[in-house]
């Protein structure tokens, strides 16, 4: 058997059937990639792309991509399967001219049994066609976006996805881990096999091992299992993620048919409105963000490292859970939180059987629910980062007894699969009655917006968002929603609520057995929801919308000014927006104020920040939705505007907090008075070294500092890693910035940056956080923003790469990476013998 990396070798075009060829229409060359890969990305974008404003007006399309097999004849008798993790969408597969499968779901996992098409001994063509049109309400890409692999197997084999560890009784002197693998017999006699299991810690060291045969039928599958104990485990959890390794053979006599190592953690999850949420017997509250699929520059191309990067820079930031926002996350991804410890809720569904786009999957739903759930454990199922599964986001059904019928199905379903994980919905409750306020909504808006151009003032401006946040809490927290989602949130173990903190209390004493998630919520009222959350046991965590920036729903978050040229206002911004800019971390991954900010108020972080905001914009009249942040930035660069006012935000765990200046007092503020952990200066700007010092108590608690960058300019690169492993799971990203010779950001003197990649890799994108621009990310050319820019490269093989960066006024730069050779093993692979036929090789993990 063989389990085969299947990344290399691809190439893709825009689709063109036969008929559109014989009709005129050529097709584009076929241009060699490697998945994962998202086709869209790389397309042009422009004002009139249709719903622009929801996928960062990039056009639909439909794209396919080809690799040639070469089947040796050995494998003729044996079954062949290609495994995509996911491929966007409503994907066809093909052999050899002949359908071998497809799958509508662009995000959940699905296998494609291939070798009744295939011809042994030769070449074999296949083709994967998918497309995309007018189907989200953000920016999903298109394309194989997710890992493929090859997997061989002997007729007598464990099944793919088959092996599924639980262990059902934990505590501190032993665990009971039981291993479950499903074996099938596909050939013409009776077999009787043997399947042993052997357990390892991380070091490698063997903790437990067991056997038992097992007695097939032709065409029998049969589930066997084996009940092992480890002594003294190591609990695995968000703080202390320890992972042990079952390595699981099937033998035929002495020789190996089957084999695979599946990672596991031994942990315990309980919760109850009393307790709340416990992990290992130990309390925990959910320091959540919620994360849309896409990697910036790289589109939604789910590459191993991009995606365990975004888990280091969130739990960096003070996040312990990760909500997949509104699909089922990749296998890389969490693979990544099991590594580094991250909670994960991976959800299903933005639908069910009402559309939201145009296009969208509710046309799917009713025939592929079913199979898009067992995709989704089969492919949760031994990650131990992976707690809550949610079976839906802000669905209008929730509010109907249909809805309530539904939800029943669904989370009962997901029970059937597996009952060792908690079921839990993002119900909005405005969206649930959406039907009965749409009028009313419609007025209250109509009369916010008179009101605020009649007094065009910050206050009136602001004052239609704000009304419109307040009458969702209102409309949340009625009877009516009570009432109406009461069935809805029965079929669950937590009430996830998006936007629904008007009714923590409440339901306290509606509902006192209920157990609540805030599933989504507004970055600006934290400090408000972070204190319900310590204060209810009853309410487990709060996730944040959003994490990480991300492509698409342009400019949800994005502060508008409307007398400035583009007089821009509202929740959407035209073109060229690109991003919703509502992220703690931008596009790149730079943390911005508000993600410092958080930390302060989760307790992790005693040291003050700083953030100024742009005084280019003081006085104006500024438009925030409830998804925004000020506009501002950690920075005290600001030439051309010495003598200027200018506006400080110091975020503090304290009473109050003194601003000095080139060690003058500037004022002593108290914190809270706008908002909670923010004290606020109105200053003037001149250069220097600005301090805030932290007080509680009138003793100091901490401080931090500010200095200006100097006349100096230079262009600076860093990257996330020197070495890299060669192989399809790999990457580099490298930050250029503007610098002075201190190594401070130059955040005024934005301009081109021009990036070359030689030796043995490719760039394969460049980008910045600004969240309106014309520029794409797949050529070499990028201006930064606020001083900074991120390059992405990818090896092709081993050796060395080289970055050049080159801008105006800047000595060119550069960097080099070595590239080293090892076994390749996608994220989220367990079995490392992919050029193994006895299994007998297979390594021990370390």
């Amino acid at each position: 058997m063989t389990y085969e990396d299947f990344n290399s070798g691809w190439s893709y075009r825009r689709r063109v059937t036969p008929f559109q060829e014989l009709g005129g229409t050529s097709g584009t060359d076929w241009t060699p990639v490697t998945l994962p890969h998202d086709a869209l990305i790389s397309t042009e974008r422009h004002a009139e792309a249709p719903q622009g404003h929801t996928n960062g007006y990039f056009d639909g399309g439909a794209f396919e991509y080809r690799k040639v097999l070469t089947v040796p004849e050995e494998y003729r008798g044996m079954l062949v399967f290609l495994e995509f993790d996911g491929v966007y969408r409503d994907a066809v597969v093909s052999v050899n001219g002949a359908l071998a499968g497809r799958h509508a779901n662009g995000y959940s996992r699905f296998v494609v049994r291939v070798d009744p098409h295939l011809r042994f001994g030769a070449d074999n063509e296949l083709l994967v066609s998918c497309r995309t049109h007018l189907d989200s309400r953000w920016y999903a890409g298109c394309g194989i976006q997710r890992d493929v692999r090859l997997i061989v197997k002997n007729p007598a084999h464990l099944a793919v996805d088959g092996v599924r560890v639980t262990t059902p009784d934990v505590d501190e002197k032993t665990a009971v881990v039981e291993i479950a693998a499903r074996v099938r017999n596909a050939g013409p006699v009776t077999s009787t096999l043997r399947l042993t299991a052997v357990v390892t810690d991380g070091e490698g060291v063997e903790t437990a091992h067991g056997s038992a045969p097992v007695t097939l039928l032709p065409a029998d599958e049969e589930t066997a299992r084996l009940r092992l104990l480890v002594d003294r485990p190591r609990l695995w959890s968000a703080q202390t993620p320890s992972r042990y390794f079952a390595r699981v053979r099937l033998s035929d006599g002495d020789q190996t048919v089957d084999e695979v190592t599946i990672p596991f953690g031994i942990r315990t999850i309980r919760v109850d409105a009393r307790r709340g949420l416990r992990v290992n017997g130990t309390e925990v509250k959910l320091r959540g963000a919620c994360l849309h699929g896409d990697n910036g520059p790289l589109g939604a191309a789910a590459i191993g490292r991009a995606e365990e990067r975004k888990v280091e820079l969130l739990k960096a930031a003070g996040f312990n859970a990760i909500r997949s926002s509104h699909h089922p996350a990749s296998s890389a991804l969490l693979d990544a939180c099991d590594r580094l410890g991250m909670y994960v809720m991976d959800e299903s569904f933005d639908m069910w059987t009402q559309g939201k786009s145009d296009f969208d999957y509710s046309a799917d739903f009713p025939e592929w629910w079913e199979r898009d759930l067992e995709a989704m454990v089969a492919k949760d199922f031994n990650h131990p980062s992976v707690i809550f599964y949610s079976i839906g986001n802000e669905i209008p059904e929730t509010g109907s007894p249909d809805g309530g019928r539904w939800s029943r199905r669904l989370a009962e379903k997901l029970r059937a699969l597996d009952g060792t994980r908690l079921v839990t919905n993002g119900i909005n409750g405005f969206v649930s009655v959406l039907d009965l306020v749409v009028d009313g909504m419609a007025k209250r808006r109509a009369e916010a917006a008179g009101a605020a151009s009649d007094e065009q003032s910050a206050e009136g401006v602001n004052g239609m968002m704000n009304a419109i946040g307040e009458m969702m809490g209102q409309i949340t927290a009625s009877p009516m929603v009570s009432e109406r989602t009461e069935e809805s949130f029965a079929a669950l173990d937590v009430a996830g609520m998006n936007y629904g903190e008007s009714r923590y209390a409440l339901d306290h004493e509606l509902f006192p057995d209920r157990v609540i998630v805030g599933t989504e919520t507004w970055p600006t009222v934290i400090d408000r929801n972070w204190d319900l959350v310590k204060k209810y046991p009853h309410v487990i965590g709060d996730f944040t919308w959003t994490g990480l920036d991300y492509l698409g729903e342009t400019g949800i978050g994005v502060v508008k000014y409307p007398d400035a040229a583009d007089g821009t206002q509202g929740f959407a911004t035209p073109y060229p927006g690109l991003t919703a800019y509502c992220g703690d971390l931008d596009l790149t991954g730079h943390r911005r104020p508000v993600s410092y900010y958080r930390e302060i108020v989760f307790g992790l972080r005693s040291e003050p920040y700083i953030a100024v905001r742009r005084p280019e914009r003081h006085g104006a009249i500024a438009v925030a939705t409830p998804w925004s942040w000020s506009d501002s930035l950690s920075s005290w660069t600001w030439p051309g505007f010495e003598g200027a006012p200018v506006h400080v935000e110091v975020y503090a765990d304290a009473d109050e907090v003194e601003l000095l200046l080139d060690d003058e007092v500037v004022d002593r503020r108290p914190v809270g008075t706008e908002r909670a952990f923010q004290a606020d200066f109105e200053t003037f700007y001149r250069p220097g070294k600005l301090v805030a010092v932290a007080y509680r108590k009138g003793m100091e608690t901490g401080r931090t500092s500010l200095t200006p960058a100097d006349d100096a300019l230079e262009l600076t690169l860093t990257t996330d890693r020197h070495e890299l492993l060669a192989g399809t799971a790999e990457i580099a990203f490298v930050t250029v910035a503007l610098t002075d010779g201190a190594g401070v950001v130059h955040n005024t003197r934005d301009r081109e940056v021009r990036v070359t990649v030689s030796g043995s890799g490719t760039l394969q994108g460049l980008g910045s956080g600004a969240p309106v621009t014309e520029e794409t990310f797949h050529h070499g050319f990028r201006h930064t923003f606020d001083g900074r820019a991120l390059a992405v490269v990818r090896p092709t093989g081993t050796g060395t790469i080289t970055l050049e960066a080159k801008a105006e006024g800047c000595v060119p730069v550069s960097l080099i990476l070595t590239v080293t050779s090892s076994d390749q093993l996608l994220p989220g692979v367990t079995d490392k013998s992919a050029t193994a036929t006895d299994g007998s090789d297979v390594p021990m993990p370390a």
